[in-house]
């Protein structure tokens, strides 16, 4: 069995059973949405940027015709990741807040739309993540282990906030597509390679997924969060990613 596989079924497992443990009983809610958004600023500066700009290198090297003509190629590509995903969130939202103002009979009609926009939004997402697992591979075990740990927080994180709007919808639905996507894109990547060239550009497109994400669900609101458990998270993760 593949790292990428490996990981991928320890992340489905996040997705599947993590919301079923007595997890905020220990440690306040407020304080893991905190440290885990100080993780994930600490991942977007020090990993997703630099492996932006490593891809647009490779992008640059592959002198592909359709795009001489183009510059910052995979920063557009992350650039419409961001806004094709703000796109659906927003679209989501707003069907939710309308259902306030329509006959009770019209609303139960439409009540589940948000919910599967959400759902098909990051079950691509986790699609995406379970294909480039893949390419973990080529770095050493320090490294799976430390985008374990971010990825496994923003699950945890997307999971709760999921089941805050969607509550035994998710829990009965959701959790298990989210978990079926990964694993979906992840047994994928066994049996199909794409190019070096390719994978840049699906890695840009899902990286604008991720600084969205972070910046909009990862960071609690002023009056929800914890800083001295952000900053803990800052500076644990930034010390780890300069030892691998």
């Amino acid at each position: 069995m593949t790292i990428g596989l490996v990981l991928a079924i320890a992340l489905g497992l996040i997705h599947g059973f993590a919301s079923q443990l007595p997890i905020t009983q220990i440690v306040p809610m407020h304080r893991w949405t905190s440290f885990a958004g100080g993780v994930s600023i600490v991942y977007v500066f020090l990993e997703v940027f630099p492996e932006l700009a490593h891809a647009q290198k490779e992008l640059v090297h592959a002198k592909l015709p359709l795009l001489q003509y183009l510059e910052n190629h995979i920063y557009i590509a992350a650039v419409i990741g961001l806004v094709v995903f703000y796109g659906l969130d927003l679209i989501a939202v707003r069907y939710r807040q309308q259902q306030s103002s329509l006959p009770q009979t019209s609303a139960s009609n439409r009540q589940n739309l948000p919910f599967w926009i959400h759902l098909f939004a990051f079950a691509s997402l986790n699609a995406i993540t379970g294909y480039l697992l893949q390419s973990i591979e080529q770095h050493n075990l320090f490294v799976c282990i430390l985008f374990f740990i971010t990825t496994a927080l923003h699950f945890f994180i997307i999971d709760e906030k999921l089941r805050e709007h969607y509550q035994s919808l998710y829990d009965r639905i959701g959790r298990w597509v989210l978990v079926g996507a990964l694993m979906t894109g992840a047994v994928i990547a066994q049996v199909t390679h794409l190019s070096e060239v390719a994978i840049a550009v699906i890695w840009s497109f899902f990286a604008g997924s991720i600084i969205l994400n972070v910046l909009k669900r990862e960071l609690p609101e002023a009056n929800e969060t914890c800083f001295n458990s952000f900053i803990v998270g800052v500076l644990l993760f930034a010390a780890l990613l300069n030892f691998k």
